[in-house]
């Protein structure tokens, strides 16, 4: 089936379930179809797709949305791998595979009046019409849908009331999305097609100095007590949302059942949310109504990595696996656990595909905190620089955390 078949049908199975089509129908249809077939469309452009949505209209295309965006930087970027080595924190798009880096944030504390501090980002969001990286202060959180044309962006000092939805394309936010309970976090679906929001009473970054941590020489806020109240799903192109309360075990003490900052994800097939727990069984799984489930057989075993599942399903990203002077991460069968093979890395992020993954790894000799993203593929010892080393302070405020996503 070519590109114009293939949102024509799309398109008339939307209008048959009378539902609101999305102004991104097109670029969500054609990042499934690259999803299915884990290549990349060819010699299609945007404008061609959007000219076949134009054609086969249906009544609830009554706006005139304007000139078409163009294609973005992270598809017109030639080559399977795009790796930039001497850039850190990064300059330009970072890419390998499916993957690619979409953002970036670096943090400070920041002092409150009581004594208190708020974690507080900034992000560097990747401009779609520029292949760069540019900062954008007005955000809290970021999380980036697959295709990478759309972020969900939350305001500064969290717990806010609304979402943003931001084109990545033109830097604008296209619509908010209201909510009743405060939110502090937003994950998309592994299709894009729906948020999960992490509802909070107060900051999940807050660092409380009614509860002390010591760093050897002097006292400093520690983790707040949680104030997570539970968890919205969201329809992201309707806005329809429903709220679920989530009962949290009281702390005691620090760490509780939960961090301070807690947030939903989606499971690896899109039809649950869970949460890590700092205790067995490590992480718990919930319906969309907020009932508690049964881990999915495939993710009984996942570390705190966050590399998951990988995109076929059949292996999973497992927990550092080296020695005092060698790096290396373990790759498992999700079903039963077992280590099925070992890759250089210090700590596997996300799939590139299914045999290549993300990593962190250190410079040789070095500290564990110099790091830098490479690429590692199963059954080769070759890592591939992507970035350049982060700095060997942990608390640098330079030192940037990667957001990736589908590209």
């Amino acid at each position: 089936m070519n590109v114009e078949e293939l949102v024509r049908d799309s398109l008339r199975e939307q209008a048959d379930q009378g539902a609101p089509l999305p102004g991104d129908f097109a670029d969500r249809v054609l990042a499934a179809r690259r999803r299915r077939r884990t290549r990349t469309i060819a010699g299609t452009s945007l404008a061609a797709v959007t000219a076949v949505v134009v054609a086969v209209a249906v009544p609830v295309l009554a706006e005139d949305t304007g000139p078409q965006e163009t294609r973005p930087a992270s598809e017109l970027r030639s080559g399977d791998v795009v790796a930039h080595p001497g850039q850190t924190p990064p300059r330009e798009l970072i890419a390998a595979g499916d993957k690619a880096l979409a953002a970036f944030s670096t943090s400070v504390p920041v002092k409150q009046p009581d004594g208190d501090e708020v974690v507080t980002r900034t992000y560097r969001l990747l401009d779609q019409r520029t292949g760069t990286y540019r900062k954008d202060a007005r955000w809290s959180w970021v999380a980036v849908a697959p295709g990478m044309r759309t972020a969900a962006v939350l305001e500064q000092k969290l717990p806010v009331r609304r979402i943003g939805l931001l084109n990545l394309l033109t830097g604008k936010v296209e619509r908010w999305i209201p909510v009743d309970h405060k939110v502090g976090g937003v994950a998309f679906s592994p299709d894009g097609g729906k948020l999960v929001a992490t509802t909070y009473e107060k900051s999940p970054d807050l660092m409380d100095m009614d509860r002390p941590i010591h760093d050897g020489k002097r006292e400093l806020p520690g983790p707040a007590e949680p104030s997570r109240t539970g968890f919205y799903v969201i329809d992201v192109a309707s806005g329809e949302s429903g709220w679920s309360k989530v009962e949290t075990a009281p702390g005691g003490g620090w760490p509780g059942e939960i961090n301070t900052r807690e947030d939903f994800e989606f499971s690896q097939d899109g039809t649950l949310v869970y949460s890590n727990l700092t205790m067995a069984p490590y992480r718990r799984y919930y319906d969309f109504e907020g009932h508690k489930k049964s881990t999915p057989p495939k993710e009984k075993h996942l570390g705190f990595n966050g590399g998951g599942l990988s995109p076929d399903g059949k292996l999973a990203a497992g927990d550092f696996a080296g020695g005092a002077k060698t790096t290396a991460s373990e790759i498992l069968d999700p079903l039963t656990g077992k280590r099925v093979a070992k890759v250089p890395g210090q700590q596997l992020l996300a799939w590139a595909d299914n045999k290549r993954l993300i990593a962190w790894d250190i410079a040789p000799g070095t500290s564990e905190y110099r790091n830098r993203l490479v690429l590692v593929t199963i059954g080769s010892e070759k890592t591939v620089p992507l970035s350049g080393y982060r700095s060997s302070k942990a608390d640098s405020a330079g030192r940037w955390q990667p957001v990736f996503a589908e590209r």
